[in-house]
């Protein structure tokens, strides 16, 4: 495993290679604009292993995207080799259906100390509530960022994550839009606390999410990835492109439904996915 051709990975080749805040943000911005957040490997047959050689192998080499477990895995192996003082940390995300979060640790965020403040970095949260640049971690501030206003919570040890939405702009000849919008302008991400983590710590969670029928994950396909202006996501046939802040306030939506030949065809044009395997969605 090499820095510089996970570098190469990401289009990223600046000079400056310090330990600092910016150039945090910079290999971070060009992982998260790379690197789709997916799980095709359990819609084409594949089984996704938790360790560090794999996941390199498969992002890096065969260029392709991964869930959080593997993405942000992958970036705490990169900062650390750039000398960041980072740890894995563990996440309960939230399920707008149940409205309630997870019992179980399913996510993993990281932390990075720069100049004694700590920062989260998370490139595995995927779709319209990536963040785009490391987040201070203090309570109760807002910060805004081009997706949104993001901000975390502290009560007793446990912190939660969430986002200030934005009205969505879809024009007409969009297909009609399903989604329901959930009350209030606050959309719960995940709730944490700062105990340090293992990647083996996930690895029965691995397990679990590719063997459970009840999650999202095994339901439907997904590719999501941060672009310069918005995201592109593919969920089963349909593919999304947001432009974040179109308007003032509103991001533009726009929705296709594709076929299965047109599929394929997206996942290499826009995503930079070549598949092995044969993709069901």
């Amino acid at each position: 495993m090499n820095i510089q051709e996970y570098f190469a990975r990401i289009s990223y080749n600046e000079s400056r290679k310090d330990a600092d805040l910016q150039t945090l943000t910079v290999v971070f911005q060009h992982h998260i604009q790379a690197i789709p957040f997916e799980n095709l490997s359990m819609h084409c047959g594949e089984t996704i292993e938790l360790d560090l050689q794999s996941t390199y192998d498969k992002i890096v080499r065969k260029k392709r995207g991964g869930w959080c477990l593997e993405s942000n895995h992958l970036l705490f192996w990169a900062l650390q080799e750039l000398g960041y003082d980072i740890c894995i940390l563990g996440g309960n995300s939230y399920k707008p259906a149940q409205q309630a979060y997870t019992a179980e640790i399913n996510h993993i965020p990281l932390k990075v100390v720069i100049k004694g403040n700590s920062y989260i970095v998370d490139a595995g949260f995927g779709g319209a509530y990536q963040a785009w640049q490391p987040m201070m971690l203090i309570s109760g501030k807002d910060q805004p960022q081009v997706p949104g206003i993001f901000r975390f919570t502290e009560d007793n040890g446990t912190w939660y994550f969430e986002k200030v939405k934005r009205k969505l702009y879809i024009p007409e000849q969009s297909v009609p839009f399903t989604h329901t919008p959930e009350l209030g302008n606050i959309r719960k991400i995940y709730t944490f606390t700062l105990k340090p983590r293992h990647i083996n710590d996930f690895q029965e969670l691995n397990t679990y999410l590719q063997v459970s029928p009840d999650n999202i994950l095994q339901k439907k396909s997904i590719c999501t990835l941060q672009t310069t202006e918005g995201l592109y996501a593919l969920v089963g046939w349909t593919f999304t492109e947001v432009k974040y802040n179109y308007m003032e306030d509103r991001d533009l939506v726009q929705i296709t439904t594709l076929t299965d030949e047109e599929v394929e065809k997206t996942l290499k044009d826009k995503f930079n996915i070549v598949l092995e395997n044969k993709l069901v969605p």
